[in-house]
């Protein structure tokens, strides 16, 4: 931590302790219902605008980021785990008040404070009920939408879309990392500032050619690196010990000696492993290393684009989060398990994969660049040189 932002941080707190701010009793609740939040009820001001919107289904894409289709099966599969008891006190929030506020949220970033004004519920209430949406659309989407896929079937059905929309075979996804900007958090907030010079948690991911995800990894130091993080990870440690149940190495398409693995594609961050494959590192490159890593880099361009289109449909990624590190885990992977929900029922909007820029990756080396991962390399180079050429690659020579 910066010495002067140490000791100004203590000069501060003896100026609160100075004016009773720090240690003193905690303020009693002035209201049960705050008046201003009363008309709610009164007034069905949501139940007004859940029918009226309902008959416009362009401007409830527009609202709720999904169809209305989508969204009555989405609240069927979670209204029996967000529905509350009518008490003597008061009549508790609807469950189609309580998915459309989460979704609200996770779509547009607004804070609290602003939300309690759309909504008219009190910021402690509306911080609640999405913590608790949130966890509910993780624990009941998370076995349909993203399951487990150690199986060589599903593996091969991942390998055959990349096949055809990216020209690169036996590949099973790609993967990289994504720094989620957070506040600063109360403890070991050192571990989360990362080289970017922000506070962050890091998002793991692998994709399938779909721009969907395949397993995520939430939760790890923004200060730690891609490789680490990936290491670290359960998807990783699998990976690396030979447990996915990959399918068998299989020939490559128009040859029929030498079968090879079934690979990842990532970048020049991540330790090459004979399922892993990254770029050559280095700028003075044979023909064959260019065109090899031209044609890596038009399929690990799948994860950077899914993380662009997630990021654009559920802006409270755009921008801080502004709750602790826990909390923000929940909030990503539940924006990552609607993007795969409703990208398989609805599909993509064009508009959202303008604004994914690829960002600059910090070179971590080829130290622990395996014999095998360098032959797979070597094999693939060579194969995209002459039996798996395409007609467009002479142009990067």
């Amino acid at each position: 931590m910066d010495y002067n932002y140490y000791m100004r941080s203590l000069q501060v707190i003896s100026i609160a302790e100075s004016f009773g701010y720090l240690n003193s009793p905690r303020k009693e609740r002035e209201f049960w219902v705050h008046p201003f939040n009363k008309s709610r009820e009164e007034n069905e001001r949501f139940k007004k605008f859940y029918l009226d919107i309902r008959q416009y289904p362009q401007k409830f894409f527009e609202y709720y980021r999904m169809s209305i289709q989508s969204f009555d099966e989405l609240l069927e599969n979670v209204r029996p785990h967000i529905t509350k008891q009518i008490t003597p006190f008061r009549n508790p929030v609807s469950a189609e008040e309580r998915l459309t506020l989460t979704i609200r949220y996770l779509s547009t970033g607004t804070n609290f404070v602003a939300l309690q004004y759309e909504f008219l519920l009190g910021r402690s209430t509306i911080a609640t009920i999405i913590r608790e949406t949130c966890s509910v659309l993780w624990t009941i989407l998370q076995p349909k939408e993203m399951p487990d896929p150690n199986n060589p079937d599903k593996w091969l059905e991942i390998a055959n879309q990349f096949y055809i929309k990216t020209n690169f075979p036996n590949c099973i996804g790609a993967v990289d990392g994504k720094h989620i900007r957070c506040i600063n958090p109360k403890k070991e907030g050192t571990m989360f500032f990362n080289y970017k010079k922000y506070f962050s948690i890091v998002l793991m991911a692998v994709v399938d050619a779909d721009y969907c995800f395949t397993t995520i990894d939430v939760g790890a130091y923004g200060r730690e690196s891609d490789s680490t993080v990936f290491k670290d990870c359960p998807f990783g440690k699998k990976l690396y010990s030979e447990e996915l149940n990959l399918p068998a190495p299989t020939c490559l398409p128009n040859v029929t000696d030498s079968p090879q693995p079934f690979v990842i594609v990532a970048d020049e961050a991540f330790g090459l492993h004979k399922n892993l494959l990254r770029p050559y590192p280095g700028r003075r490159l044979t023909d064959k290393r260019r065109i090899f890593n031209y044609r890596l880099s038009r399929a690990r361009r799948i994860v950077e684009c899914t993380f662009g289109i997630l990021a654009n449909k559920w802006r409270v990624l755009h921008t801080p989060i502004l709750v602790e590190p826990d909390f923000t885990d929940i909030i990503v992977k539940t924006c990552c398990i609607l993007h795969n929900y409703v990208r398989r029922r609805d599909g993509y909007i064009f508009e959202y994969t303008l604004s994914n820029p690829l960002e600059g990756i910090q070179n971590y080396g080829n130290a622990g660049a395996r014999h095998q991962g360098i032959d797979v390399c070597d094999y693939f180079a060579e194969y995209f040189l002459n039996a798996g050429s395409v007609t467009f690659q002479p142009r990067i020579i």
